[in-house]
């Protein structure tokens, strides 16, 4: 049987790194910088071998970031400012982006002098720990979908900045789509998104009408998905949406507020209706 080609590593400039602020330290606990600046000044060039490894059953991300941060900034400052390259002094190994791991597995060695990479330790550790947490999230989520496309759309949840890293790892752990370019950028992707709440409103509240013009726009550009319950009457606004579209329309979303209880559920179950989005 034919082995699976490995994935060739995403290329250090792909993260954009702002490699001399790494380089120096800027990102890294000062403990760190204290360690490398020491064993500089006092000539001591230990060699070791740095185990990376996490605590849970996971998917792992954020790897080859982590590679690219100790292929661009391991080394030292020299006298008049330069910077000498220290990754040819180091023997890195690492597994590849979404490989499954086990608790206390090791994802990652370094062996080589410390103070060549004794500065990185924050700075790699951080690209694993966000990524991997969001492989893991992501891939538990496409798990319990059971073959349902799951889209990935946190984008206003967190800071503008991580949305290129996050969305590679969710493309990985298995998400169909991402809600950005940036998110998307890392494969060359495009964000895909649904109808919003804003562009029913700016229709006067017609979920209808902004779904068609939509669709009229961009149906040749994604699946349309079109939020529908604007009015608090999921039911009876899908159908309608449904009705109007026809084979343009490739899905709904809900949104029901966590105060609100859809008239779906109040005509079930009166003042005991379940808020927010409901299973039933």
């Amino acid at each position: 049987m034919a082995l699976t080609p490995r994935p060739e590593r995403l290329a250090p400039e792909t993260f954009r790194l702002p490699v001399d602020r790494i380089r120096d330290g800027y990102y890294s606990d000062a403990y760190f910088n204290f360690t490398k600046e020491l064993l500089e000044l006092e000539g001591r060039s230990p060699l070791v071998t740095l185990q990376v490894f996490q605590r849970r059953q996971s998917i792992l991300g954020g790897v080859d970031e982590a590679v690219a941060v100790l292929r661009e900034c391991s080394g030292r400052r020299l006298a008049d400012g330069g910077w000498k390259a220290g990754w040819d002094a180091l023997a890195v190994h690492a597994l590849r982006e979404g490989d499954a791991i086990a608790p206390w597995e090791t994802v990652m060695t370094i062996e080589g002098p410390y103070e060549l990479f004794a500065h990185l330790e924050t700075v790699y550790l951080g690209c694993f720990a966000r990524r991997t947490l969001i492989m893991r999230n992501v891939a538990e989520v496409v798990e319990a979908a059971r073959g349902k496309p799951i889209l990935f759309f946190p984008a206003r949840h967190d800071h503008w900045l991580v949305q290129t890293g996050d969305g590679w790892a969710a493309h990985v752990a298995g998400a169909i789509g991402v809600s950005t370019d940036a998110q998307a950028s890392w494969w060359g992707g495009r964000g895909v998104g649904t109808v919003p709440h804003g562009l029913i409103a700016a229709y006067g509240g017609d979920t209808v009408g902004a779904a068609t013009a939509f669709a009229q726009r961009y149906h040749a550009q994604m699946n349309v998905t079109v939020l529908v319950d604007f009015e608090n009457d999921s039911v009876r606004t899908a159908l309608e949406v449904a009705e109007a579209l026809g084979p343009s329309l490739w899905g709904v979303r809900l949104d029901t507020s966590d105060r609100l209880a859809d008239l779906s559920l109040q005509a079930k179950h009166g003042i005991s209706a379940p808020k927010g989005v409901d299973a039933e």
